[in-house]
């Protein structure tokens, strides 16, 4: 018999920590592998979390609202899988899972005091602690596992780790999000106020963006796209697919016309690796699209938008924006973009400033088109122009660059042909 944690998922490549929602078991209850045991959410989305093995449910840690960081455990199941609990902790070579780091203050607290392993060969590790091992240069094989049966946590692994490690791939710690309390004094003095909470991901996304916003330097390039001739194609299409019970955005055009530009300028499609001296650039293209929801802003991810149509693009969003706004998006659905779109042409504006989506280079902004006169050459004529916002990380994007995104970009928009080939 042995316990297994059960722990916070990792949702999606910048989270750090999730909040607990509810238990769908009771302790003491059986369990198989794959039965939904409780649900949790990140600051984009919720999620169902499955029992690895079978087993019993033998300690809830986790409460309802709770914050835990990524990897903490939830709760502990007891099963004597010996066979498959064997593959799931043993050094094999097969590729690993990445479960998310659990600290060493997290493990220390909610895991019994470390036992020595019972069996002789590979020490049971969970298998982000063998990567953090191959990171840190430690030999797992001499570390004491403080888990259950000996199981070898993250932390574990970080004690363990010498002080003066150069080589060590440190996190930097998130900056605390900063509040005014200390400046609003008593605001019931000037009158009747009303204290309202914070939806759940209004408050996890607080800190993500003041993490963005205070560790990326920020610089935002302001533009204008001609869309007249696009917009008039548009509709055209639309009443088209209307008749099929489609319709045909204009986002789904701009997608596309994004994903021509970041093949023409790599670099806007990249990450800096985590060792801040190299980038990485992306040969895929999935693009993120901020919905506005009543809970707040999430936004899920449209796949290889370089590989579909319009038509395909319209549904994909559709569909998306649809179970953003039901909240029935999965962990999948808000991963691996590679760059963000975020429109507010349904509502208003000139121009903003939208915040980098971490760990991204930049974010497109997008405001709402308006007819202008536009001089041709000879005389002034109404065209519709659509106001373009591209916020950059200048550690990755200079201020040239940016520019030439963007015009590279008006130029797509503007004629509906290079768009299309």
């Amino acid at each position: 018999m042995r316990e297994i944690p059960l722990v916070m998922p990792k949702m999606s490549m910048t989270m750090t920590e999730g909040t607990f929602l509810v238990w769908r078991r009771e302790p003491g209850e059986a369990v198989k592998a794959g039965d939904v045991v409780c649900e949790v959410a990140s600051d984009k989305v919720d999620m169902e979390v499955e029992s690895p093995v079978e087993g019993t449910l033998s300690r809830l840690l986790a409460q309802p609202d709770q914050v835990l960081g990524v990897g903490e455990p939830l709760a502990y199941i007891t099963s004597d899988a010996d066979d498959l609990l064997d593959g799931l902790f043993d050094s094999g070579s097969a590729p690993e899972p990445e479960p998310a780091l659990v600290t060493a203050h997290a493990a220390a607290q909610a895991v019994p005091a470390a036992t020595p392993p019972s069996r002789r060969g590979p020490r049971p590790a969970v298998p982000f602690a063998r990567r953090r091992a191959s990171e840190l240069r430690v030999d797992i094989n001499t570390i004491v596992g403080s888990g259950p049966d000996g199981l070898i946590t993250v932390g574990d692994v970080e004690k363990a780790a010498p002080k003066t490690t150069s080589d060590a791939v440190t996190p930097t710690p998130a900056p605390a999000v900063p509040t005014a309390t200390a400046d609003n004094g008593d605001q019931d003095a000037f009158g009747e106020t009303t204290t309202q909470s914070l939806s759940r991901i209004n408050k996890v996304s607080a800190a993500a963006l003041t993490r963005s916003w205070t560790t990326i330097p920020h610089v935002t390039q302001h533009d204008t796209a001609d869309i007249t001739e696009l917009d008039a194609y548009r509709r055209e299409l639309d009443a088209a697919a209307k008749l099929e019970g489609t319709r045909v955005t204009l986002l789904a055009f701009l997608l596309k016309a994004v994903v021509s530009a970041l093949k023409a300028h790599p670099r806007v499609n990249s990450s800096l690796a985590a060792t801040q001296d190299a980038l990485v650039l992306k040969h895929y293209y999935h693009l993120g699209v901020a919905v506005d929801t009543a809970h707040g802003l999430v936004v899920p991810v449209i796949r290889d938008v370089d590989r579909k149509g319009i038509t395909e693009l319209s549904r994909d969003l559709a569909d998306v924006s649809a179970r953003a706004r039901d909240g029935k998006l999965s962990g999948d659905d808000v991963r691996g973009a590679t760059f963000t779109v975020s429109s507010l042409g349904g509502i208003g504006g000139t121009a903003f400033t939208p915040i980098v989506n971490s760990p991204e280079a930049a974010i497109l902004g997008v405001s709402k088109s308006r007819t202008e006169p536009v001089w041709d050459g000879e005389q002034f004529v109404p065209r519709l122009m659509l106001p373009l916002s591209l916020s950059y990380d200048h550690r990755i994007i200079d201020g040239a660059l940016a520019a030439r995104f963007t015009s590279h970009l008006g130029h797509l928009l503007g004629d509906v042909r290079r768009l299309l080939l």
